[in-house]
């Protein structure tokens, strides 16, 4: 079982730092606006791999 644990660990960061290949870049961000209309707020969260943006967002 720790064998196990401890192979998953080992292939996490071998996958974090880019050994196998270019890195994953995390991106966060948040947005907080007030108008007529009230307070917004917003939040998104996305992964950048060579010239490829995938993220998700979440207005509030």
């Amino acid at each position: 079982m720790i064998r196990a644990g401890l192979a998953m660990f080992a292939l996490a960061v071998l996958a974090g730092c880019g050994a196998d290949g270019e890195p994953v870049r995390p991106t966060f961000g948040g947005t907080v606006s007030a108008g007529s209309g009230g307070v917004h707020t917003g939040v998104h969260a996305g992964a950048r791999v060579g010239g490829v943006n995938v993220g998700v967002g979440v207005g509030l």
